[in-house]
């Protein structure tokens, strides 16, 4: 009996084997049908940027957008809670209501990575406390003043009335901020001791000026408002009025705003300690885990990253002890750090003088640079690019140099600041791998582009991931030196200087954040191993603290970019054009590394399959 029940289970298995595997036939769909899914795939992700757009009047302005141009942004707790309960509906229309089958090439891809974002986005919010809504890079006390600054134009009265309800709204917004801190704080999360003084210090330098106090010069706000509103074609009387009115939010509004900002960070300051690394977090390790999984798009392990660097900073002291015999200096590696970092030859004066010289010379590489596109891309930006100091209420504590995008409208240019609070911090030797990188080739070109795509969704033209985008930035920092620039030793040294800088970064981010190095070891490192300035080593150490895993990106993604680029040439040979490696690597916008590697892979393969046809 049990020899033919199993018998007959074995047959019933085989058969059901059977079925199982047995493959459906592959589903051809018609154009017309690819057409339609593709729509309606396309149009879901319109309408919920469309929507994204609606709940930040700040993003709006961004974009050159007067719609919500009188509001600030909202940070609430509640505005946290229904952005999550949107992802999860859109997560099940995503899941349930599409055939990905059905869908164009282009839909598929802008599918993967709404869907991912979207994944990663709500498997992310239980860590959504864990950042620092103020510190010595970013927060409100610098970001609300640059914003109105940098963002919000006066082209009418109804502008300038707006910027006054702006104002306004800083009080709202400060109360609102202060219950983040203290949310933040509950849950273990407050900033180490050196982050506080800087904080404070911003906040008191836009109170500095009139109306605050009765110095001849008007505060950082003011200034801005009276001159945009003084270029309007309207009288006299108006614009007195408008001034008053903007005198008065800045004292009844921003004024006591700030200064129960001010107040609250030094309490905390008192409750505050030096640990300085994510791992003192509840349950800190997984979330800088996942946060450099975020960051690089790659599975990398902080182990991994770490031994990457350290690997890298060896390669890039060997090349630099080539330029130091190239040049004849006699001494070492750490003394020619020393000679580069001293030598008044490579430093403009810290007057208005060598500023102003260091900004047109910044000018004339990105212009130089330009005139050379042609042979190394196909296609280029339409949007145009300038250069300016980084403002004096701010340069303190801001980087070394960032890059804003263009208006997507076109009436703003993209711009790349150069920081020269510090002179000493800046040397000319590095300022051609700078300017590359924030400029062109690098931030300027990729990010310009990818808001100028045609058929693109527009969460693809303005989304981003930090790797490809900051890989791509430090990867232009290579290509000039294929074309000929860095013909100066120096500046090719300073070239090697930048890259060597981020591959400390390597090191010292998962250093602090994984290994609990405090903020002097990090500042040892980067001491010894590259030529950089005490402020500079200073700042980027400060910024690995308050932004965990955000400065491996660099490395990780111009390795990946030369990696891929490698592979291409070795299987192209002679067919190989660094014109087209450069469109599939930039004609899509920003894309996780491991995407990017897909459309590398196809590129080989449709150039071999082309070369074997003709």
């Amino acid at each position: 009996m049990n020899h033919l029940f199993n018998k007959s289970l074995l047959t019933l298995c085989a058969f059901t084997l059977f079925i199982s595997c047995k493959k459906e036939p592959l589903r051809i769909y018609t154009e017309n049908e690819i057409t339609a899914e593709s729509k309606k795939v396309n149009a879901f992700f319109e309408k919920s940027f469309e929507e994204r757009v609606n709940l930040s009047p700040e993003f709006q302005t961004s974009l050159g957008i007067k719609k919500d141009y009188d509001k600030l942004d909202n940070d609430s707790p509640e505005a946290d809670a229904k952005k999550l309960a949107s992802q999860k509906k859109e997560l099940i229309w995503l899941t349930d209501s599409v055939n990905v089958e059905a869908l164009s090439k282009e839909a598929l891809l802008s599918y993967k990575l709404f869907k991912k974002k979207v994944e990663n986005n709500i498997a992310d919010y239980k860590y959504r406390l864990y950042n620092y809504p103020v510190n010595q890079m970013f927060g409100a006390q610098s970001g609300k003043p640059a914003f109105l600054i940098n963002m919000h134009r006066i082209d009418d009265i109804s502008d300038a009335n707006a910027y006054i309800s702006r104002l306004n709204e800083f009080e709202k917004y400060f109360t609102q901020l202060i219950k983040n801190l203290e949310a933040r704080e509950a849950a273990g999360i407050v900033p180490p001791k050196f982050v506080f003084n800087k904080v404070i210090e911003d906040s008191e330098n836009i109170l500095i000026g009139k109306p605050f106090d009765n110095a001849d010069k008007k505060s950082t706000l003011l200034k801005d408002f009276s001159e945009k509103v003084s270029n309007l074609d309207i009288d006299t009387k108006t614009k007195s009025n408008l001034e008053t009115l903007a005198k008065q939010a800045l004292l009844t509004s921003v004024k006591p705003a700030y200064n129960s900002l001010i107040s609250f960070i030094k309490k905390q300051k008192e409750r505050a300690n030096s640990d300085h690394g994510a791992w003192k977090f509840p349950d800190g390790k997984a979330f800088y885990n996942n946060a450099l999984k975020r960051t690089t798009t790659t599975d990398l392990t902080a182990n991994e990253i770490h031994e990457i660097g350290l690997s890298e900073v060896a390669r890039i002291h060997k090349e630099m002890n080539i330029i130091r015999n190239k040049v004849g200096f006699k001494g070492t590696l750490q003394d020619f750090f020393q000679f580069m970092k001293t030598d008044k030859q490579f430093y403009y004066k810290a007057d208005k003088q060598g500023k102003a010289a260091y900004l047109k010379k910044a000018v004339n590489l990105i212009d130089s640079m330009e005139t050379r596109l042609d042979e190394i891309f196909i296609t280029k930006p339409k949007a145009s690019i300038i250069v300016k100091a980084v403002e004096s209420f701010r340069e303190k504590s801001a980087g070394k140099a960032f890059y804003n995008r263009p208006a997507a409208d076109g009436s703003r240019p993209g711009i790349y600041y150069a920081n020269l609070y510090d002179m000493e911090s800046m040397p000319i030797y590095q300022m051609e791998a700078l300017a590359y990188h924030e400029g062109i080739p690098g931030h300027h070109m990729q990010l310009a582009i990818q808001q100028e795509l045609k058929e693109v969704p527009l969460f693809r033209k303005f989304g981003g991931y930090t790797a490809y985008t900051e890989g791509w930035g430090l990867y232009s920092e290579f290509i000039p030196k294929e074309m000929g620039f860095y013909a100066d030793p120096y500046s090719d040294f300073g070239r090697l200087a930048m890259e060597l800088w981020r591959a400390c970064r390597l090191v010292v981010d998962t250093g602090i954040h994984a290994k609990k190095w405090t903020r002097e070891e990090g500042i040892a490192y980067y001491t010894e191993n590259t030529p950089n300035a005490e402020l500079d080593v200073i700042k980027m150490v400060e910024r690995h603290i308050v932004m965990p895993s955000q400065a491996t990106a660099y490395k990780i993604g111009m390795l990946k970019i030369l990696e891929l680029r490698t592979k291409a040439k070795n299987a192209l040979g002679d067919q190989f054009d660094i014109r087209d490696f450069h469109e599939v690597v930039i004609a899509q916008g920003a894309i996780p590394l491991n995407i990017l590697e897909e459309f590398v892979n196809d590129y080989i393969t449709s150039k071999q399959v082309l070369v074997k046809n003709n």
